[in-house]
């Protein structure tokens, strides 16, 4: 909230993540950015993803820079959270007048 409260809306989704970074680091809160991560398919890796933030190790973050949040935004970030096989995640728009975020939880999440 700190971030949108200072830039508002209006930039490109990088400047929404370098603030971020900037906020979560200056708050002391663990987290890596743009963690790449291989994607398997029937134990076969074909290809790799880029999420935007994994903090504390436990949820996945998924920032956006668009006028609304649509399905095919959530349907992307559930998908991210099947595939790393994380339990909760956040999907932030910046885009909007007001920030917006979506709590996401993965139904297929299997403790390791």
């Amino acid at each position: 909230m700190q971030v949108h409260t200072a830039l508002g809306n209006g930039f490109q989704e990088v400047i929404y993540q370098r603030s971020l970074e900037v906020e979560l680091a200056h708050n002391n809160i663990s987290f890596e950015r743009e963690k790449e991560m291989p994607i398997y398919y029937r134990e076969v890796h074909v290809g790799t993803r880029r999420v935007d933030f994994f903090v504390g190790g436990l949820i996945m973050v998924e920032l956006k820079a668009i006028i609304q949040l649509e399905d095919v935004h959530l349907a992307q970030a559930v998908n991210y959270l099947e595939a790393y096989n994380m339990e909760v995640g956040l999907l932030i728009n910046f885009g909007g007048e007001s920030l917006t975020f979506k709590r996401l939880f993965n139904k297929k999440y299997k403790p390791l």
